[in-house]
């Protein structure tokens, strides 16, 4: 049987919840079974949703209230979406607390962080000197600028990579990571691109969009081939 990986969604003015496809081709892909999670803040139902799923992928999406993180917002501050974060920090704890997988994409990299009591720049633009071109003008499936993977890391026996390039579509990045994890991965100027848990099986964020190369990249569609693998062994712990 397919691992089931629950999928959260982005939630729009008009009540619609969106998600992108790139999202849940990946995961079938890897052999898994995409479960689509819709909005909710009742705190029961999401606990049983995590003992429904094997793992969980946070995608992206819009900017996250700095509340979260004790501050007020900035004037370079975009939309966001309040109800999502909340449902999202609490889906969090409870895949931390039921010691299951999670994978964390962009927006999901940054409320992974600041779930798990870390922070983040709410607009590099006016945070930091010095940038690249975080949000890039180039196609999505296009590899934008280079990373710094670290040896020894989860994400290096993943890819294989001491560099590599990805593309970049953000202005908001983790400041400060979790006391838990590690960073494993940083832009040439310096902005985090991925971290990752230090005494879990598999808790990673990544600040691309690996979904949107998976389709022609091997490299990127192995981040998903991984986390799939790591779900099954949870829903082979579920079965027996």
């Amino acid at each position: 049987m397919r691992p089931v990986i629950g999928l959260t969604l982005s939630l729009q003015e008009d009540k619609r919840m969106t998600l992108h496809r790139d999202n849940s081709d990946a995961i079938y892909r890897a052999g898994g079974l995409p479960m689509l999670l819709p909005a909710t803040l009742d705190e029961g139902a999401l606990w049983d949703l995590v003992t429904q799923v094997d793992g969980l992928l946070l995608t992206g999406g819009g900017d996250i209230d700095p509340v979260l993180f004790g501050e007020e917002p900035l004037p370079g501050l975009g939309k966001v979406e309040p109800e999502r974060d909340r449902m999202e920090i609490i889906l969090v704890r409870f895949m931390v607390k039921a010691s299951k997988p999670i994978l964390a994409i962009c927006r999901g990299c940054q409320i992974l962080a600041v779930a798990l009591g870390g922070n983040m720049y709410q607009d590099l633009a006016h945070q930091r000197e010095g940038l690249l071109q975080h949000a890039q003008l180039a196609p999505r499936d296009h590899p934008a600028h280079g990373v710094e993977v670290m040896e020894g890391t989860l994400l290096h026996r993943i890819t294989g990579w001491g560099t590599g390039r990805v593309n970049s579509f953000h202005h908001q990045a983790v400041r400060d990571i979790p006391e838990t994890c590690r960073v494993s991965a940083v832009a040439p100027d310096g902005v985090v691109e991925a971290f990752e848990g230090v005494s879990t099986s598999f808790l990673l964020g990544l600040q691309w969009h690996p979904e949107n190369t998976a389709a022609t990249d091997s490299v990127s569609q192995e981040i998903f081939n991984a986390f799939v693998r790591a779900c099954a062994g949870e829903s082979q712990k579920v079965q027996t």
